[in-house]
């Protein structure tokens, strides 16, 4: 460090290009690409904002494909290939994966993002993470954080109570951070409360690095910093691209004038170097094409959902079909912008289709938009067919990173299609391509089967063959809700905000939370997906601190296939409003028919905690607490319950505390009471519960109050004295 220059610390803290960071003595460049699902290595002319032509990679699922296969493993062996094709295209840092909470199925950039729990987020996060790093190579966990749109998200400021931060928005994060380390963190372009990513202290030193312990380096998203001073003293240590002239004037001249920011910036230098010390790992060898394209067909297998089957699937080898649809034959399977994959090959479901079964086709519709001719012959050949499989989706322009959805619906012309089609053959097989949630209304019911396939990446075709043949048993389960109307959704009125903010106005209540809390029907839950066999579960048993819980799980059917045992917490009733049900743990197994295993599912304290505001830490509220079993989130199978101890730290009592705290308290409850006679009716209405949210202080105001200023004080004395309060609580519960 000594041997820099001021000049030269300012320059390692920016890009030196678009991909590559800056260099000095003793200091090598390095290369990032953008990722998540594929590696996007592009040239580094910065004439076209990165988003060039890039070199052959596979394209694996995006993350709303993976998400739904609810498989560690599997997106960790994603992850490792990911870092060998980064290693043998000089890649030191793979820009993913993205974590944030789909807040609503409008967002343009859910099929890069993983579920609207921050459970499956940060686990399945956390495996890709941990096989990319396994490579030599580094992760950049994204994009911290609230970045839940696309609409000015720049510059929109989410305005979102720390309590729904802490619940939501950051544990994903937290999770990854703490159990992987991720090589690098990249903070968004939005604000947060007000103050933008990039310049907000309490997120960047606070929390991830005090808090959680992050060691590594916190790389700004691409044009996200706007004071490059103040970004540095909030704790971002590279901005990207680079350079950036007045970003190194201004890094300069606070150094020169400023120890604290010359400490500040000698800080970030050493996060560079500590960089570049790990990543500067020999250029790899070139990546085995086929087996990353049979790693990511069998990904893409099992990110699929089989949301209903009235028994046409799966289809048998050899008898003919009926294909309609242009996405069979030109297929979608990754998403616009930043993303996007130069895949090694493509295999279209058509093709692969054609290999198992004799196979008549018609487009039906073009990615152009409708046809009346060729609605029509595919009319006409599901009136002959005995079986359909029908192909409709969201065109590519209808989602990409940089602007949202304005609304669920797939296109007219498709719906039409699929109308028509159901109203002439009673065995169609709707299959989806989508990245985010569509609407399945209002042609759900005349459907044999419905199969959604999200994005799938390059081997998706080969995949879907796999899957309605019956090769391979589908175990995909939903990672968000599927409402049964746009307006149903808890961030209806307050998405996308209005041009500068976005009021988190639902709160914790995001996606199942506020659906099964609400009691408000969907068209399938979080959770949901059929299987070609059946389970069932049974022996419940669960540690008496609730730190595990034991399930025994039983394949009662003719196939092989994969179960995802999924436990949720329902916690008891009390002053801070919870959703019914959390996930808190989920696994899955593979059984052969007739075959049982038993699963354990660990739990910590938070798996039983809410945020507490006023003491800025987890806590615990005493009670009952139900474990439960599901196959969705609204599908319980088993419970148990288990009963906890109040964690929470006594509220201390002051004058400036309402009524109702002094009437609930152990020590000075009983005591107004009797002084007021139990309690005070007048006119119908309880007087106490009338003034109950008043500050004592202001009752004492009020003439004829039994209480003197001096009894008061010697309550207060007597009720904040911890030894008293815990004789007080034994007491009363003896009473009761």
């Amino acid at each position: 460090m000594a041997q820099l220059s001021v000049e030269e610390k300012a320059s390692l803290v920016a890009g030196a290009t678009f991909w590559k960071t800056a260099a000095a003595p003793g200091i090598a460049p390095i290369t990032v690409a953008d990722g998540p699902h594929g590696v996007r290595r592009t040239p580094d002319s910065g004439q076209d904002f990165g988003l060039g032509e890039s070199l052959p990679a596979t394209c694996f699922p995006p993350a709303t494909g993976l998400a739904s296969s609810w498989n560690r493993d599997l997106v960790e062996r994603v992850g490792q290939a990911l870092g060998d094709e980064s290693r043998a295209q000089g890649v030191n840092v793979l820009l993913g994966p993205g974590i944030n909470i789909k807040r609503s199925p409008l967002c343009g950039r859910n099929f890069e993002y993983f579920s609207e729990d921050p459970i499956i987020s940060g686990e399945l996060g956390a495996s890709y993470v941990r096989g990319l790093q396994s490579r030599g190579v580094g992760a950049s966990l994204k994009h911290f954080a609230a970045n839940n749109q696309e609409t000015n998200r720049m510059t929109v400021s989410a305005e979102v109570d720390e309590r729904t931060l802490r619940e939501l928005y950051l544990p994903a994060f937290e999770n990854v951070v703490k159990r992987e380390q991720p090589w690098t963190v990249m903070c968004s372009y939005n604000r947060i409360n007000g103050v933008y990513a990039a310049e907000n202290e309490w997120l960047l030193t606070r929390v991830l690095r005090e808090e959680w312990g992050f060691t590594g380096l916190v790389v700004s998203d691409w044009g996200a910093v706007d004071d490059r001073v103040a970004a540095l003293r909030a704790g971002l240590d590279l901005e990207m691209p680079g350079p950036v002239a007045d970003s190194h004037a201004a890094l300069v001249a606070a150094a020169r004038s400023n120890a604290r920011d010359e400490k500040h910036l000698d800080t970030s230098v050493e996060r560079v170097r500590r960089l570049v010390t790990r990543s500067t790992l020999e250029k790899g060898p070139d990546f085995d094409v086929d087996a990353h394209h049979a790693l990511a067909r069998s990904a893409a297998t099992e990110s699929m959902v089989l949301l209903k089957n009235d028994g046409v699937l799966p289809l048998e080898a050899g008898k003919p079909i009926a294909v309609i649809g242009q996405f069979a034959r030109s297929p979608r399977f990754q998403g616009a912008g930043s993303s996007q994959v130069n895949p090694t090959r493509v295999e279209p479901a058509l093709d692969a289709l054609m290999l198992t079964t004799p196979v008549e086709f018609a487009s039906g519709y073009s990615h152009a938009g409708p046809d009346e001719a060729l609605h029509a012959e595919a009319v006409q050949l599901a009136e002959q067919a005995e079986t359909v499989l029908l192909f409709v989706g969201l065109p590519e322009g209808d989602e990409s990173e940089g602007y949202d959805r304005t609304d669920l619906d797939l296109p007219a012309h498709q719906v039409a299609l699929i109308q028509a089609v159901t109203a002439v053959n009673p065995r169609v097989v709707v299959v989806l391509t989508n990245g985010g949630v569509v609407s399945l209304e209002p042609w759900h019911d005349s459907a044999a089967a419905i199969l959604e396939t999200w994005l799938l990446g390059q081997a998706g075709g080969a995949a879907i063959a796999d899957v309605v043949f019956g090769s391979v048993n589908p175990s995909g389960r939903l990672s968000e809700s599927i409402p049964l109307r746009l307006q149903d959704n808890p961030s209806y009125l307050n998405f996308p905000g209005d041009l500068t903010t976005v009021r988190y106005g639902e709160g914790v209540f995001v996606g199942y939370r506020y659906y099964e809390t609400a009691t408000l029907p969907v068209r399938y839950p979080f959770g949901h997906g059929l299987s070609y066999t059946s389970f069932e579960y049974s022996d419940l048993e669960v540690a008496k601190d609730g730190t595990l819980a034991t399930v025994t799980v039983t394949n009662t059917g003719a196939v092989g296939g994969k179960e995802v045992v999924q436990l949720y917490v329902s916690p008891p009733a009390s002053d801070v409003r919870r959703p019914v049900r959390e996930l808190r743990g989920f696994a899955k197994v593979w059984l052969e028919p007739g075959a049982s295993t038993r699963v354990e599912l660990a739990l910590t304290s938070r798996a039983y905690s809410y945020w507490d505001v006023a003491s800025s830490t987890w806590v615990t509220a005493g009670g009952d607490y139900v474990l439960q079993i599901a196959r969705s989130a609204h599908e319980v199978v088993l419970e148990a319950t288990v009963t906890l101890n109040d964690s929470r730290p006594a509220e201390k009592l002051t004058l400036e505390s309402p009524v109702t705290a002094w009437l609930q308290h152990p020590v000075t409850g009983p005591i107004f009471r009797r002084a007021a006679g139990g309690d005070v009716v007048e006119g119908g209405a309880n007087v106490l519960d009338m003034v109950g949210s008043m500050s004592m202080r202001r009752l004492l105001r009020f003439p004829d109050v039994p209480v003197s200023a001096a009894q008061l004080k010697a309550l207060l004395v007597a009720a904040n004295n911890p030894v008293v309060r815990g004789i007080a609580r034994v007491v009363g519960r003896k009473r009761g």
